[in-house]
């Protein structure tokens, strides 16, 4: 038993066109798209307010797509996971801080998450890598200014260390490239295709340092970026290492194997395991040792725990679940998220794991337990995100934002992200109606 998945970067809010081309593969190959995972500027706006909270150009803010899906005018035909990254409305995202429905079959990771969909354990990490503001706390609120409609998307130090303590990931979805990527490929190649990248792939400011940490660490056996719209391959075979006594990441400049071929598109894939370990290109089938297979574009065959079956033809039904470490991380970390700009001092590795260890005795004591395995088990700490979120409007659509159009939208308190930190039972400080800054 596998699902299809498709990986799409950046959408600019063109979210009929993207579909419709799912479509079209569907009916070129004779299969079926289970699930939609997006790394690129997804652009979930709402209305014309969230255009305000846009960090680019008058003349490029459009309305897009989305709003139709999130009034009900159309519905997602797959489900779709998306994380954030820097064109988009962030306002809303922020509002689903810990993740949520963004519209109906369309689900939001967070500005950090994992969740499982049919066994299958997919994480992200939204927003880009900024420097200056990487060490800082969660402290932009509306109405933005220049500065802070900017750092509103940038990774912060938090998030990398809540996601630095997961295991066993399948799939890791960013939109930087992690750092150094570019030599774990076709280097010179990428160069010949983009030559303005020279002096960057020369410094090593090409991607994220944060992130290829979190490469090295997690190993996902997929990775998948968007951001900087040049399709490019590439294999990392990591070294066996014990736990490091270090609370953040770290890596190194690799030496470059020159190995995998690039081709033009809009989003990359890193395919990430220890070795031994094979590559499969995007227009080649081939196989790995976990039997993962790469086909045509886009579209990847990733095999899952699930118990259940569908017949040839037929969608397969995907069912998202809280992952019960992450809910551990996140309720272990809650102590340490800043809401002002300077951040308090993080546990180191050794306590931060035995924080998250004891944490999941609490998750799977007090999550409530509604699935059972194929022996009608009850499973500890799973819980279907739908038993808990579900989709809810907390702007309004396109046309009913009143005679203010062109102002920035008021503060919307999502009920999902409250019923989050209740199954958790911590503050819900991203209520901004409240003062959370103390």
């Amino acid at each position: 038993q596998a699902m299809k998945i498709a990986v799409e970067e950046c959408s600019h809010g063109a979210l009929n066109v993207i579909y419709q081309h799912l479509r079209d593969l569907e009916a070129r190959h004779n299969y079926i798209v289970d699930l939609l995972l997006m790394c690129g500027d997804f652009q979930a706006i709402r209305n014309h307010r969230d255009m305000q909270c846009m960090a680019v150009p008058q003349k490029y803010r459009q309305l897009g797509d989305f709003h139709k899906y999130y009034t009900g005018e159309k519905t997602a035909p797959v489900l779709t996971i998306v994380i954030g990254r820097n064109h988009e409305a962030s306002y809303y995202m922020s509002e689903l801080y810990h993740g949520g429905w963004l519209a109906p079959n369309i689900y939001f990771l967070g500005h950090a998450g994992c969740i499982q969909v049919n066994g299958i354990r997919i994480a992200g990490a939204s927003g880009i890598f900024k420097s200056n503001d990487f060490s800082l706390g969660f402290y932009e609120r509306l109405p933005y200014d220049h500065g802070t409609m900017r750092s509103i998307y940038h990774i912060r130090e938090f998030n990398v260390r809540r996601l630095s303590l997961l295991s066993s990931l399948d799939i890791f979805l960013s939109h930087d490239w992690p750092q150094y990527i570019e030599r774990h490929g076709d280097t010179q190649g990428l160069l010949r295709r983009k030559p303005f990248f020279r002096q960057d792939v020369q410094t090593g400011n090409l991607g994220s340092p944060p992130l290829m940490g979190l490469l090295r660490t997690l190993k996902p056996k997929w990775w998948f970026s968007a951001h900087l719209h040049v399709r490019f391959q590439a294999t990392v075979q990591h070294e066996q290492t014990g736990t490091g006594s270090n609370s953040l990441p770290t890596t190194s400049p690799p030496q470059n194997p020159d190995e995998i071929a690039i081709a033009d598109d809009d989003f990359d894939a890193v395919e990430s395991q220890n070795p031994p370990i094979e590559y499969s290109h995007l227009q080649t089938t081939s196989h790995n040792p976990d039997q993962i297979t790469l086909e045509e574009e886009e579209v990847i065959d990733v095999p899952t725990t699930s118990d259940e079956s569908t017949m040839p033809g037929q969608r397969c039904v995907p069912k998202l679940t809280f992952d019960p470490e992450w809910l551990a991380i996140s309720h272990a970390f809650h102590p340490f998220f800043s809401m002002r700009r300077r951040q308090a001092d993080y546990p180191n590795e050794a306590t931060a794991r035995a924080m998250v260890a004891e944490e999941m005795e609490w998750v799977k004591s007090n999550v409530r337990n509604n699935e059972v395995d194929s022996s009608g088990v009850p499973l500890p700490g799973i819980r279907t995100i739908l038993d808990c979120q579900t989709f809810v409007q907390s702007a309004p659509g396109p046309g009913s934002e009143g005679a203010q159009k062109n102002q920035q939208p008021p503060w919307y308190t999502n009920p999902q992200t409250t019923v989050f930190c209740d199954m958790l039972d911590i503050q819900n400080v991203i209520d901004f109606s409240l003062d959370n800054r103390a």
